[in-house]
């Protein structure tokens, strides 16, 4: 199983194990990640999953979708080049290793 590690704003690492085909947003939820609240449950709708992908990652996953991309403009936290909400991103093999930082605040 692919795995990936959320920052901690304080500096904390945890790493999961995350099945193949899983969002990032879920598997946070499952195991307690502090600083996930996902609201929405996963639909793309409110952003309180927002997430910043460490850069070499980036290319690594899907485009953007124009929602997406709306909702990040109304995080509680800056949106920077590297802002993707987490339920939008479905682990593979590709992303195993994948790093993710968590805002400061999520709401």
């Amino acid at each position: 199983m692919p795995n990936v590690s959320f920052l901690h704003p304080d500096g904390r690492q945890q790493t999961l194990e995350l099945p193949a085909g899983d969002s990032v947003m879920h598997g946070a939820v499952a195991h307690g990640i502090a600083g996930i609240v996902a609201e929405c449950g996963g639909n793309a709708m409110c952003a309180t999953c927002h997430v910043y992908v460490e850069p070499e990652f980036l290319a690594l996953l899907p485009a953007m979708s124009a929602d997406e991309d709306a909702l990040l403009d109304g995080t509680a936290s800056d949106r920077l080049p590297n802002s993707r909400l987490s339920c939008q991103i479905e682990m593979t093999a590709a992303l195993d290793g994948l790093v993710v930082r968590l805002p400061e605040q999520q709401v």
